[in-house]
């Protein structure tokens, strides 16, 4: 990993992504997002400020645990004059974003455990499919293939 002088305070992108790990694309994208930002030189290149590095981290630290770009722009938003997060930061942010992974991760426990409910219907029109049909009101009463041909001879008898 090159290491950056301590003399100099900012970073071109290509340092940037060497010292952070992330792609230049991905840094571009960030910076599209209002993640981080750059100053543009006479030349029209780049250059970060070294706080940079500790944002990047902290953005690609909290996608690891599937907290989507737009909260962590908000929470990147919340701090005093857009400082760098630091570990108290880290501990509040990820105590508010522990409950969202956790209801996450009891979906994919329900999804894990049902998946195999389906196997072999291929049309998923069992008479109670959490996959295709979760919390719909009529799942509860048949199956969703089975609502269009009862109320295409509800309307025939009506005729």
């Amino acid at each position: 990993m090159p290491q950056i002088p301590e003399k100099i305070h900012e970073l071109t992108v290509g340092q940037l992504a060497a010292r952070s790990g992330a792609a230049v694309s991905a840094l571009h994208f960030y910076e599209a997002k209002g993640l981080i930002g750059s100053r543009r030189t006479a030349g029209n290149q780049r250059r970060y400020g070294r706080d940079a590095l500790r944002r990047v981290a902290f953005i690609r630290a909290a996608q690891r645990v599937g907290i989507p770009l737009a909260t962590i722009r908000d929470a990147l938003s919340e701090l005093p004059e857009e400082r760098t997060p630091n570990r108290e930061d880290w501990s509040r942010l990820s105590a508010t974003w522990r409950a969202e992974l956790d209801d996450r991760i009891k979906q994919l426990g329900r999804l894990r455990d049902h998946l195999t409910d389906c196997i072999g219907c291929g049309c998923l029109s069992l008479e109670t499919c959490v996959l295709s049909n979760p919390d719909d009101a009529f799942g509860e009463r048949m199956a969703g293939s089975r609502l269009l041909p009862l109320r295409r001879e509800a309307a025939d008898e009506g005729s």
